[in-house]
């Protein structure tokens, strides 16, 4: 045979396929974090101003006019109220004028993220210095020491998203990404849900008592982390179950390439592009950061969307894993419920079944 003949034989079209898409997926992962976190900047951050009224307005549209739009201000009532609304994370800071001095303060919340911090109080300070004013800086909801620029609650959720499309990913190779029939997808959907319940509590034992990085309820944690497992790996096995192996390749797209970058981990989301900030809220790493941050700094506060977000992707994943297992049985069983076209482990005889359709 020529070297020719040798590349043709040894190189099949559907691990050429593979290989191409593999390549398409390291592209758009590089396309995707750069595109993401190579120029942060504030935009449209949600800010209150608390002033005396005769200046309240005129500050508020100065604000609102500054270059690059950074910030989005609005008229809150009282310091008090600045301070709760950053608790119940509706705004990211809020500037206090004193009406007597030359000295205003600025709340912010390293908690939720310190570059986004960082940049409010460079911001601010440019203002007040513009009116002769100084600024001092109150940290409402400070992240932990052991918790460096409020990262730890990223990398968390980032681990448990790991582990569940790994577990998912296993589950295919091992035994088939289509499973043969519905009893085998609900075996492997509570294998998936003992798997998220250890891994949820691993991560928060891990997190909390033995390294100390992440304040707020243990149990609370945990079964956050449960959740975003139980998402993820049921997403990856439903995508499996739907295009085979590529499934695999759409769960990394998805979780990977598109949710990472766009989580408001490294930099909170009003520091992102708008299409990062838009999509990050709606995938499980986005969601998980912002509940794990609110769980650990602001009271547990607005964590009903970002779980119902999770929640969603959790039972559709489930749904469809076992809806497809069942299309897939009554495909390899034309001759009916007596079962007489398959095999007594469930799986459709002939060369074609290959490993795809095994438990």
């Amino acid at each position: 045979m020529t070297f020719v003949d040798e590349v043709k034989n040894a190189v099949t079209p559907r691990a050429a396929l593979l290989v191409i898409g593999v390549l398409g997926l390291q592209l758009l992962f590089i396309a995707s974090y750069v595109g993401a976190l190579h120029k942060p900047k504030p935009t449209d951050v949600a800010f209150g101003v608390v002033a005396p009224q005769q200046v309240s307005q005129q500050l508020v549209d100065r604000l609102d006019e500054l270059p690059g739009g950074p910030l989005d201000p609005r008229t809150v009532s009282s310091a008090a109220e600045a301070r709760e609304q950053i608790m119940n994370r509706d705004i990211d800071g809020a500037l206090i004028v004193s009406p007597e001095g030359r000295t205003d303060t600025l709340l912010v919340a390293s908690g939720g993220g310190a570059a986004l911090a960082t940049s409010l109080e460079r911001i601010l300070t440019e203002v007040d210095a513009s009116q002769q004013r100084s600024v001092r800086t109150v940290d409402v909801a400070p992240a932990s020491g052991e918790d460096f620029n409020g990262l730890s609650s990223f990398y968390l959720v980032i681990g448990w998203c790991v582990g569940g499309y790994l577990c998912a990913s296993i589950l295919a190779i091992s035994a088939g990404t289509k499973p043969a029939n519905r009893q085998r997808a609900v075996i492997r959907t509570g294998a998936m849900a003992l798997y998220s319940i250890a891994g949820g509590i691993g991560g928060a034992i891990i997190i909390g008592p033995i390294l100390g990085a992440l304040p707020g309820s243990f149990w609370g944690l945990a079964g956050l982390g449960a959740l975003v497992v139980f998402a993820v790996g049921m997403t990856t096995l439903a995508l499996e179950a739907l295009t085979g192996i590529v499934g695999i390749g759409l769960a990394v797209l998805i979780i990977v390439i598109a949710g990472n970058p766009s989580a408001g981990g490294a930099f909170p989301l009003p520091m992102l592009p708008d299409f990062w900030r838009t999509i990050g809220p709606a995938l499980p790493p986005g969601a998980g950061t912002w509940v794990a941050r609110s769980i650990a700094y602001f009271r547990g506060n607005a964590v009903t969307g970002p779980l119902l977000v999770l929640s969603a992707w959790a039972v559709v994943g489930t749904a469809l894993t076992l809806l497809l297992s069942m299309r897939h049985r009554a495909d390899a069983d034309p001759a009916g419920p007596a079962g007489t076209g398959t095999t007594a482990t469930g799986a459709a005889p002939g060369p074609g079944a290959g490993g795809s359709t095994a438990a």
